[in-house]
């Protein structure tokens, strides 16, 4: 392809090659370049791509330009194709529950014979083929790349995530959703947005650009619902578990084996848990509708259909104990997964262990030892991934959040392997035991360093020890 074909549209600018240059990639990293690629230099966060233009050009590249982070994605969409017009997109956007419900939509589009794509958190997929996904929303190259090969895979659908950091860097810009799903707004990534009423605004910017031929489904039980459509030309489709909506849900009975739902007057079983998961459902359940979906179809995929990995997953041991791992790292979402447990079963004892990560939003850290002690019977504060942050100050200042009553119940142990080793030993029999921030991961960043940490191994060794 031309670069002169490659920027059209952009406010791009030349600064090595001709508009009649032929370009075989594109990229922004200058340790990606090979002969022939386009070399698109932006000013980042961190670095200045300008200043890697010698190396790049040393490496082959065949042409340098210019660009602000929305040229970028415009270079990107135009390389590929544009592949979002030829698949039908759907993001979702919101702090809590974006990874389980297109996770959801992925698996049950699939089962209802579609082939699917999956941008998430966790993992990319295109049709059932996985790779690692590096952000919750990938730069621009990477996600018209993945839908690229979407296309030619033949899938019709793609799933993908939505951060507010995606919207405001311009990750997204130039691509076409069918369908945006706004979740809900709570506490996360002030440390990046410096505000809430910002943070607010990045989401909101996803629905503002949404075409009027897209759909707006939103959760109008989360008081920023009515407020992130003010703007978009989209058609909104509202949800709730609360109040009147065009869609509805509500919660029959709920065990440690699943839920009975009540959706649009249809009862339905599921084997998720817990309130959240019945939101989650339910948007997957109105994504499917708009698209054509019937009701009963929906209902029926929906039934068998589990959890993102991570997200609330039971591990059953000796003595009667459930240890239950899950990625909540934000209060909101910390309270969703410790009310659901002692909702389920309010005589159990039920233990939390949770940390908060290094050098990202510090004023939550109080907030999450707060909700702890509200639902907890005993509380271990450890590491999560501590990045350049000391393990000790950051449990020093979640520990802030505890009044008397809850540090008389709290332990404290920076090393996550042993914390997680004694909260299990310690459990009194038929108790509950909540692994909390880790979820999926595979990994901790402790110092810097990134080493291999699996909570499921921990735990199935610790169970071993026991018997």
């Amino acid at each position: 392809m031309k670069l002169g074909e490659i920027i059209s549209g952009s406010s791009a600018v030349i600064l090595n090659g001709n508009a009649d240059t032929e370009i075989s990639s594109v990229c922004s990293d200058s340790r990606k370049v090979t002969a022939g690629s386009l070399f698109i230099a932006v000013k980042g966060f961190a670095v200045d791509g300008h200043d890697y233009i010698p190396a790049a050009l040393e490496t082959g590249a065949a042409a340098v330009v210019s660009a602000d982070r929305a040229s970028l994605a415009r270079i990107a969409a135009n390389f590929y194709d544009n592949p979002s017009e030829k698949l039908t997109l759907v993001g979702i956007t919101g702090t809590n529950g974006k990874t389980t419900t297109v996770t959801l939509l992925y698996r049950m589009f699939t089962s209802l014979g579609h082939k699917c794509g999956l941008l998430s958190t966790i993992a990319n997929y295109v049709g059932e083929r996985r790779s690692e996904a590096a952000n919750t929303t990938s730069d621009p190259i990477t996600i018209n790349s993945l839908l690229s090969e979407m296309v030619e895979e033949g899938c019709s659908h793609c799933f993908m995530e939505v951060s507010s950091i995606g919207v405001e860097q311009d990750r997204i810009a130039c691509l076409k959703f069918k369908v945006g799903i706004f979740s809900n707004l709570t506490h996360d990534h002030l440390d990046y947005h410096k505000t809430f009423a910002e943070y607010l605004r990045c989401k909101k910017l996803f629905f503002d650009n949404l075409p009027s031929d897209a759909f707006a489904i939103i959760n109008i039980d989360d008081r920023n619902g009515k407020v992130m459509v003010q703007n978009t030309a989209a058609k909104v489709v509202t949800c709730s578990c609360r109040s009147y909506a065009d869609h509805r849900c509500r919660v029959l009975e709920e065990s440690f084996d699943g839920m009975m739902l009540r959706i649009d007057d249809t009862e339905s079983w599921t084997s998720l848990i817990g309130l959240h998961n019945a939101y989650n459902l339910l948007a997957a359940y109105t994504t499917a509708v708009v698209l054509g979906v019937g009701k009963e179809d929906a209902l029926v995929a929906m039934s068998s259909l589990r959890s993102a990995p991570g997200r609330l997953e039971n591990i059953s041991g000796p003595r009667g104990i459930t240890v239950v791992i899950d990625y909540a790292h934000t209060p909101d979402a910390l309270e969703n997964v410790l009310k659901t447990l002692r909702d389920i079963a309010p005589k159990r004892h039920l233990c939390c262990l949770f940390g908060c990560g290094g050098d990202r939003d510090r004023t939550k850290r109080p907030e999450m030892a707060a909700v702890a002690q509200k639902y907890a019977d005993r509380i271990f504060i450890t590491s999560d991934n501590s990045r350049s942050e000391r393990t000790s100050d950051i449990i020093a200042e979640i520990k802030t959040g505890l009044d008397e009553k809850g540090r008389a119940k709290t332990i404290s142990i920076e090393d996550r392997r042993e914390a997680i080793r004694t909260a299990i030993l310690l459990a009194p029999d038929n108790s509950t035991v909540l692994l909390a921030g880790k979820g999926h991961e595979t990994y901790q960043i402790i110092d810097g360093r990134k080493s291999h940490f699996d909570e499921k191994e921990i735990v199935a060794e610790t169970f071993k020890e026991m018997n």
